[in-house]
């Protein structure tokens, strides 16, 4: 029997409903993989499953990708040993402790130039990125994409790859202080949707050029602007919701607003294949490997302060990704 730490949920609510506890591992059974992990990513789907905004099952485990070192293997698995590297971003609710079992078609193992940290924080973000420019709509060079939250873990990743892609990226950010994040992670133009007129701002900025896609993660505060941004025919892709939920809306408004198309996808089914999903975790990591995808690690925290991290990251007090360390 082995021993792990790890977050525990009872119920919803703040960040403090969030326990650490001590937790008996079996041996892992036919299939699975015992990881030893060293480094958790933070997303922010964590915040909206912990406050009960997506509901869960109680008790819950928190997190959804982390990176370690392959520590036991049970029968039957072939596809990684003891001592390989290796990450994960769909294997289910869990991934806030110290070791974990892991299906083994759930792992995909780690080249030698992504490091634990950047795998724990660049994965989920960086397979999100990867489904939104590659799959929901493939960016073609030239084209206009507007990213909201352009300062934030994903944002930044979208606005790199989207830049090595060959689009015109505008991103928007909380202040001019992320606006400038956003320029330095690749967009051409950053807005700061914090001031009233944001829409028109942006609009004046690119010279009344809409966007072939515009990528909305912020939902409540910004979906209705995203579809006056939108070209026609062009694509509002609704795939997160850091201000609430996108408010709905009627059908008649996409023909008003120039014939558009709307989406909600999720980064969970575009890689609930395994062969699927170790093909687009290779795809990012040669994006990686080219440079269009670097890691920004703006926080830093233990496992045991895992609730001062959701503080942080509610009151959006950083930048870039949040990582946790055991």
């Amino acid at each position: 029997m082995t021993k792990a730490r790890a977050v525990v949920l009872h119920g919803f609510g703040p960040a403090d409903v969030m326990q650490l506890e001590t937790l008996d591992l079996a041996a892992p059974g036919a299939g699975e993989v015992l990881v030893a992990q060293t480094a958790i990513g933070f997303n922010y789907i964590d915040v909206y499953q912990r406050s009960g905004i997506y509901p869960l099952p109680n008790p819950t485990g928190l997190g959804h990708e982390a990176a370690g070192i392959v520590e036991a293997v049970g029968s039957g698995v072939e596809s990684v040993k003891p001592g390989d590297r290796v990450a994960y971003m769909n294997a289910g609710l869990g991934a806030y402790a110290d070791k974990r079992i892991v299906p083994a078609e759930k792992l995909v193992k780690l080249p030698d130039g992504v490091g634990d940290e950047m795998a724990a924080a660049l994965l989920f973000k960086g397979m999100t990125a990867q489904y939104l420019l590659r799959r929901t709509h493939a960016v073609q060079p030239g084209e206009m994409i507007i990213i909201h939250a352009a300062a934030g873990g994903v944002g930044q990743i979208l606005a790199g790859w989207g830049k090595a892609l060959g689009a015109f990226v505008v991103g928007t950010a909380g202040s001019p202080e992320k606006c400038a994040v956003a320029l330095r992670a690749g967009c051409d133009i950053a807005i700061d949707y914090s001031k009233p007129d944001w829409a028109q701002d942006l609009l004046a900025a690119t010279g009344g050029r809409k966007a072939r896609v515009v990528y909305d993660s912020v939902g409540k505060t910004t979906f209705l602007q995203s579809l006056d941004l939108a070209a026609p025919f062009g694509l509002v892709v609704s795939y997160g919701a850091a201000s609430g939920p996108a408010p709905e809306i009627s059908m008649d408004l996409l023909n008003k607003k120039g014939c558009l198309y709307v989406t909600r996808p999720s980064v969970f089914p575009h890689n609930a294949d395994p062969a699927t999903f170790r093909a687009n975790a290779a795809e990012l990591f040669a994006a990686i490997a080219s440079g269009a995808v670097k890691v920004d690690i703006g926080a830093r925290f233990k496992l045991a302060d895992i609730v001062a991290a959701h503080r942080a990251a509610e009151a959006r007090a950083t930048t870039g990704a949040i990582l946790i360390t055991p």
